[in-house]
């Protein structure tokens, strides 16, 4: 009898090889309404969430930025800015229609100069190593099959003295807070699912990866194996989201 190796998808488990097409399944079934979902997800502070990650990120002019799972081009807009016209950030998502919503939003603001786009996986990116000055995965990770190859990946090709950082749904710092979101993520949120993108599923597997994510000390833990030096993680919203921050030295 053969054993294949497995992995959960949300709370189900499912083949390791089945998840890449798993997880595909639901961006491309939610590219389109995926900003309207955030705000709805969020309580539209998604987008105070992302304007803390990226003042974490300290890129400065001139740097090179990677996005990885930018989706849709929320936290390159705000980047691109920083990095100015000599600058460089690279929009990268493993889901091909999540990128071309991402491109067509950013085309639609006029940002086209310092801005490029690449179809990656972040478990084993193709970059060179030591090419970016920063690089954030912001509502990737917990896609992510194998997390700790995805940083290793990250801390590779990042340059000496750059910055590694993960923004992702976490754990409630107290049990109130946690009761709240669990009926908000696991009651309401598929049903609003159904209800604006018409897909309860893809919600409630949504809802299902956050709670599988690792809490906050065993992400910095998993960060610190990776090879980053100096983690240190911030929590927001009582802990419903995290930034974790590394350095390459």
């Amino acid at each position: 009898m053969t054993h294949h190796k497995t992995t959960h998808f949300g709370f189900k488990q499912v083949a390791t090889e089945d998840k890449v097409k798993l997880v595909r399944g639901v961006f491309d079934s939610v590219a389109e309404k995926y900003d309207i979902m955030n705000d709805l997800m969020s309580l539209g502070i998604h987008r105070i969430w992302k304007r803390i990650a990226v003042q974490l990120c300290n890129v400065r002019s001139g740097e090179k930025v990677l996005d990885l799972a930018g989706g849709t081009g929320d936290l390159t807009t705000l980047l691109e800015k920083r990095a100015g016209k000599d600058g460089l950030c690279v929009l990268a998502d493993i889901n091909s229609e999540m990128l071309r919503t991402g491109r067509n939003r950013l085309i639609d603001r006029g940002l086209t100069g310092n801005i490029e786009y690449a179809q990656v996986n972040a478990e084993c990116l193709p970059f060179e190593d030591n090419t970016f000055d920063c690089v954030i995965i912001g509502f990737g990770l917990r896609n992510v099959t194998d997390k700790d190859a995805a940083l290793r990946s990250m801390h590779q090709v990042l340059k000496p003295g750059g910055r590694g950082l993960v923004l992702e749904f976490s754990h409630p710092t107290d049990p109130v807070t946690e009761k709240v979101y669990d009926f908000y993520s696991f009651s309401l949120l598929p049903k609003i699912g159904k209800f604006v993108a018409k897909d309860e599923d893809s919600y409630r597997y949504l809802a299902e990866s956050i709670r599988m994510h690792p809490k906050q000390a065993e992400l910095k833990t998993m960060m610190e194996n990776a090879g980053f030096e100096r983690c240190e993680f911030f929590n927001m919203t009582q802990g419903i989201v995290a930034v974790h921050r590394g350095y390459k030295i």
